[in-house]
């Protein structure tokens, strides 16, 4: 009764590293309250943005939202933050690298049904690969339309959650840009794409309301991603992630049945990178806080 690309995305839906992503940061670290976005609600607003476009420029709307819905499985404990730190520690240690989208990969191909992968279409796969602004633009324009719907949801939401958060103003965005793109963005940015790519054989957009989604983007990244108020508690996740990292490569137990260097590097990144904010921060807790004493009496 399904397509192939339906069950690829019923496989995504029921997967653990799907359910996961609940509990793992957008752009606020582990939040508290109950209406910030973490990485599983931005991954839904990708995908209704994506499966909108699909939709109107006639293209396979199941494939659209299969990618959509996997793109960031990879991630790690405390969003970007979380991957700068596996990274890094990768490349000064071990001459390798870690960059979440290949990890996404890694993660429906290997990690997921115990080992066995999600045995999902190559398109799928490939979309995931590159969906990141670094990676060449996927083969496929429904792979164009998540990397696009990516950013747009992104955006969209982080000034949302950042107004929310008293570290942006409204009246403080950029006049320039928001007098194109209007206040809410999806109204201008959605239907240029849709006019733009009609009928034809790539994904295209306005100038002008691609010139403001980069100025837009230039700001939030000065006032929001780099903001030290917004990321004064990223400067402690290095030492947690990397104090669990030592933990668990050098920890006999935790690789029994890991023979080779490689396979014991590989089995903590994949541990490390599949932990959720809190799951991490628990973890930390047990291993390196003490805890007080309690008689047994």
């Amino acid at each position: 009764m399904r397509t192939a690309f339906q069950r690829d995305r019923d496989k995504i839906i029921h997967c653990k590293s799907f359910r996961r992503l609940k509990h793992k940061t957008q752009v606020f670290i582990s939040p508290v309250e109950d209406h910030y976005r973490t990485r599983l609600t931005h991954t839904l607003e990708v995908a209704q943005i994506a499966r909108t476009l699909a939709r109107a420029l006639r293209l396979n709307e199941d494939l659209t939202e299969a990618i959509a819905l996997a793109h960031d499985l990879g991630h790690t404990p405390f969003g970007h933050a979380g991957e700068f730190v596996l990274d890094d520690i990768l490349k000064k240690n071990y001459g390798s690298r870690f960059f979440h989208n290949e990890h996404s990969v890694r993660v429906v191909e290997v990690i997921e049904r115990e080992g066995h992968g999600l045995n999902l279409c190559q398109e799928v796969i490939e979309g995931i690969k590159n969906h990141t602004p670094d990676d060449p633009w996927p083969q496929t324009l429904e792979g164009c339309l998540v990397r696009l719907a990516d950013r747009i949801a992104y955006l969209r939401h982080d000034i949302e959650d950042a107004i929310l958060a008293g570290v942006l103003k409204e009246k403080s965005l950029p006049k320039k840009h928001m007098k194109v793109l209007g206040r809410n963005i999806l109204d201008s940015i959605v239907p240029d794409i849709i006019r733009k790519s009609r009928n034809k054989s790539k994904i295209n957009m306005s100038k002008d309301i691609e010139t403001a989604m980069n100025g837009l983007y230039d700001f939030m990244y000065k006032n929001v991603y780099t903001n030290k108020t917004a990321k004064s508690e990223e400067s402690k996740v290095p030492e947690l992630i990397s104090r669990l990292f030592r933990y668990y490569h050098y920890n006999l137990d935790f690789q029994k049945g890991y023979e080779t260097n490689e396979e014991q590097l590989q089995h903590t990144v994949d541990f490390i990178a599949g932990m959720t904010d809190r799951y991490a921060i628990s973890k930390f807790e047990d291993l390196f806080v003490p805890n007080e004493w309690r008689s047994k009496k």
